[in-house]
């Protein structure tokens, strides 16, 4: 089992923007880790406390696939000065070690994590980072 951390910023808090931002970080997890849904064990959103307009688990089901995905949507922990309408997920699933995993940080959450912008087995040849999550 293997855990594949992501997230995005949305650029308001509307049905809209959030299924876009969504659908975006989506697609590109898919793209880059070449993920399957019947090989996901289970996926937790989280949101900022300013994103309320519709659950990302609700946008994530009505892809192909993905409804037979356990998920849950929680509420961010607010920290001051931390950055706004973010959508973070924590995904388990079944993946050979052998595989490379991509962490997939898109718009502003890309500076969360920018010690994961390579690929998981590359990280451990490179000096430590340190960054906020």
């Amino acid at each position: 089992m293997r855990a594949i951390r992501g997230a995005t910023t949305v650029s308001e808090n509307t049905i809209e923007a959030i299924r876009e931002s969504v659908t975006e970080l989506l697609d590109e997890l898919e793209r880059q880790n070449q993920l399957q849904p019947e090989d996901m064990i289970s996926v937790t959103f989280s949101v900022t406390k300013d994103l309320d307009a519709i659950f990302p688990a609700a946008i994530a089901r009505a892809r192909p696939g993905w409804d037979n995905v356990a998920m849950l949507d929680v509420q961010q922990m607010h920290v001051e000065g931390s950055l706004q309408r973010c959508i973070r997920f924590l995904i388990h699933a079944y993946l050979p070690t052998s595989t490379l995993i991509h962490h997939i940080y898109l718009r502003h959450a890309r500076n969360l994590r920018p010690d994961w912008s390579l690929p998981q087995s590359l990280q451990a040849s490179q000096p430590a980072v340190k960054s906020k999550v």
